[in-house]
C-alpha cells in the first residue's frame, strides 16, 4: 500500500503528542507499507525517518483548504493526517483524517503557541460541531485514539464515515525500575497548565502531603508561576520550566508516583510513560484515565484534593504491586501495534473507495 503521510505537525526540536504520535507511525507503517512523508519545513526531517518526503503548505496557513488539491500530483493509494483539518477538496486519493479529543468544546481556550489569528479561528471553529462535521465528512474515514473520545463522536454524531481507534503508546525511557518501594517521597506532573489541567487541585493535595515534593516539568510562565505558588502556600513545590527526556526518566524513576488532576483528556501519554518504568499512577477518575490507567492506577474524584491526599497515602502500602500492575497495563500499549491498526484501516477505507469507483 502507497501511503502519503501527513508529518505537518512534526515539531523541529522536541516532540509534543501529536509531534510524537505522527513520527511513531510514519516509522512503524514504514515497515511494512511504502510510504511518503508530507512535511510543510524541510526542518521537520530531523524528526523523522528517512523516507521520501514532498512539501506542502503550512498546516495554519491560508492554503490548507487546497492541500489535497495541490498534492493530487503524489502517487498514492491513501492519504492519513494526524489532523482534521487537512482540506480534502479535489483530492487524487482516499483521505483518512484525525480527531484526538473534543476538549475544546468544553475548555475553548486554544493553545498560546498557535498565531493569534489561528486562535481566533480556533474560537470560531469550537463554537459549534458544524465545521468538525463537514471536515470529517469530506474525508472517506476518520481515526480517534480512544474509546472515550470515539464515543463522544459517536453521542454528537459528528460523522457519517467510519470511525477506528488507534491509540496512542509510550516512548521507550529505558529499563523499569527494580526497587519495590520509592527512594524518594517526590510527585511528578507532565503537563500544561491549561486551566482544564486542575494543576491547583494537585498543588492543594501537595500542601497536604507533609515531606512530599511536587515537581512540575512543563515550561511554565512567571504569572502562573506566581499564581500556582499562592494556592497552597505550605506545598514543597519543584518547578523545572522544562525538562529534557532523559532528567525526566530519571525523574519519575525516583518518583513515589506520577499524578495528574486533569478535568479532561485526550490520552494521557504521561500515564503510560511512568507506568512503562513501573512508576504507580495517581489520576482524577475520568473515562480517558480509566481507560488508559486501567486497575493498575489509583483515582481520586475530580478536584478532591483531599481525596488525592488519602491515595498517595493508601499507595505507599501497595507500592509494589501497582508497579508491577503498571508495567502489565502500559505493556498493551505499542506503536507497533497501533500502526498495524492503522495500516489496516487504511487498506479497508482504500478497498472500499475502489469499490465505490469500480
Amino acid at each position: 500500500m502507497r501511503i502519503l503521510f501527513d508529518c505537518r505537525y512534526v515539531r523541529l526540536e522536541r516532540h509534543d503528542g501529536i509531534s510524537r504520535f505522527s513520527a511513531e507511525l510514519v516509522a512503524e507503517l514504514a515497515r511494512d507499507h511504502e510510504v511518503t512523508m508530507l512535511v510543510s519545513d524541510e526542518r521537520q526531517l530531523t524528526m523523522l525517518p528517512q523516507l521520501p518526503h514532498v512539501l506542502g503548505p503550512s498546516p495554519t496557513g491560508p492554503l490548507e483548504p487546497l492541500t489535497a488539491w495541490r498534492l493530487r500530483h503524489v502517487d498514492a493509494d491513501i492519504a492519513y493526517s494526524p489532523m482534521q483539518t487537512i482540506g480534502s477538496v479535489g483530492r487524487a486519493w482516499p483521505l483518512v483524517t484525525t480527531v484526538h479529543d473534543l476538549i475544546y468544546y468544553r475548555h475553548p481556550t486554544p493553545p498560546r503557541n498557535l498565531p493569534a489569528p489561528v486562535r481566533g479561528l480556533w474560537r470560531l471553529y469550537h463554537l459549534s460541531y458544524v465545521p468538525q462535521r463537514l471536515l470529517l465528512d469530506g474525508a472517506d474515514g476518520v481515526v480517534t485514539i480512544s474509546e472515550a473520545t470515539r464515543a463522544l463522536i459517536e453521542r454528537h454524531r459528528l460523522t457519517r464515515r467510519p470511525v477506528a481507534i488507534v491509540p496512542n503508546a509510550a516512548a521507550s525511557l529505558g529499563a523499569p525500575v527494580t526497587h519495590t518501594t520509592p527512594p524518594t517521597t517526590r510527585l511528578v506532573y507532565m503537563g500544561s497548565f491549561m486551566p482544564y489541567k486542575d494543576v491547583e487541585t494537585l498543588v492543594r493535595a501537595a500542601a497536604l502531603l507533609p515531606g512530599h515534593e511536587l515537581h512540575l516539568c512543563s515550561r511554565i510562565d512567571a504569572a502562573t508561576r506566581a499564581r500556582l505558588e499562592g494556592v497552597a502556600p505550605g506545598a514543597s513545590l519543584v518547578f523545572h520550566d522544562g525538562i529534557s527526556d532523559d532528567a525526566y526518566a530519571e525523574l519519575l524513576r525516583s518518583a513515589t508516583a506520577l499524578v495528574h488532576a486533569s478535568r479532561d483528556e485526550g490520552f494521557g501519554i504521561p500515564l503510560l510513560e511512568a507506568m512503562s518504568l513501573g512508576v504507580p499512577v495517581v489520576v482524577a477518575d475520568t473515562a480517558i484515565f480509566r481507560e488508559v490507567g486501567g486497575d493498575a492506577a489509583s483515582f481520586f474524584p475530580v478536584g478532591d484534593a483531599d481525596a488525592l491526599a488519602r491515595a498517595v497515602r493508601t499507595l505507599e502500602g501497595e507500592w509494589a504491586a501497582r508497579s508491577r500492575a503498571s508495567l502489565e497495563q502500559a505493556a498493551r500499549f505499542s506503536w507497533r501495534e497501533s500502526a498495524a491498526r492503522l495500516a489496516a484501516f487504511l487498506e479497508r477505507v482504500s478497498r472500499e473507495a475502489r469499490g465505490r469507483r469500480g
